[in-house]
This record gives C-alpha cells, structure tokens and sequence, in this order.
C-alpha cells in the first residue's frame, strides 16, 4: 500500500519522514512534489480543514456548538518547526477520526484570533465539545496529542 504524504502541501517541502523514506513511498512522495508544484499549496490538507479567515471561522464555530461534535482546532505557522514536526501526525490522526472536525487555524493570516484564544507558542491544540474547550495542549508532543484525542473521543455525549 502506497501512502499519500501530505507535508508538500501544508509546507511546500519534504517531510523527511520515515514514510517519505521508504522505496515505494519516496517515489510517490516525489511525483505528488511534482504535482504540487503546479498547483496553489494550501496550510491543510485532507480531513484537516485550513482557517485563515474570520467569516471561514464564524462558519465553523457554528458547526462546533452542535450536540455531540468534536473539533480539535489546532493554532499552527508554517516558520515553526514543531508545527511542521507535529503535521504529518495530525494529518494521520484526522483520517483515523472521522468523526472528528479536524481545524488548523494560520496564525499569520488570523493574528487576531490567536490573541482571543491567548494561544502563546505554535503548535497549541484546543479539544472543544459541543463548543467548549474540554482540552489544551501547547506543543508537538505526538503521543499526547494521540492520548488526548483519544479521550476526547472517549467522552459521553
């Protein structure tokens, strides 16, 4: 089984990593490279779904408040390395939930917001049930971010 990486489009370069660095992945990693330099390169890609504007986040928020919904909303740049570190992870982790609205909010573009949810270093993960923050964890800590979700997902509706 082939994977797809999904670092070329969240940062425009390798990922390195070690499912970039198999034989067979290598090849498709370095022809989706070639694709992607022919199209616009987005901050997420996949289930994860890129915030870069107010009316794109008022739309969300309003997802969020729904009985039962599970956002993880993730305050990232694409200068930070623990936020390309901590991309591939997340990436995975939003196609092994698909019940789960992942969110990656461009703090460059949305400066703003990351002053109102006081996000102070990137990579800062926000768990919200029903439209409340259940969660936080600041860093790129890839088996804490599993645990998390896991037990966000875990939680009683």
């Amino acid at each position: 089984m082939t994977r797809r990486c999904c670092w070329p489009k969240i940062f425009r370069s390798c990922c390195n990593f070690r499912c970039c660095n198999d034989v067979n992945d290598k090849d498709n990693h370095d022809e989706n490279n070639a694709d992607d330099k022919n199209h616009h390169i987005e901050l997420a890609t996949g289930r994860v779904q890129l915030i870069n504007t107010i009316q794109n986040w008022d739309a969300k928020l309003l997802e969020t408040k729904k009985p039962g919904k599970i956002v993880i909303l993730n305050f990232s740049s694409s200068w930070s390395s623990p936020c390309r570190r901590i991309a591939h992870p997340y990436c995975k982790l939003a196609e092994k939930y698909p019940s789960i609205t992942f969110l990656t909010v461009d703090v460059d573009a949305l400066a703003e917001m990351s002053s109102t949810w006081e996000v102070k270093a990137t990579p800062t993960f926000f768990f919200l049930k029903e439209g409340k923050q259940v969660d936080k964890l600041v860093g790129a800590d890839k088996q804490e971010l599993k645990t998390k979700i896991a037990n966000i997902d875990s939680l009683p509706s």
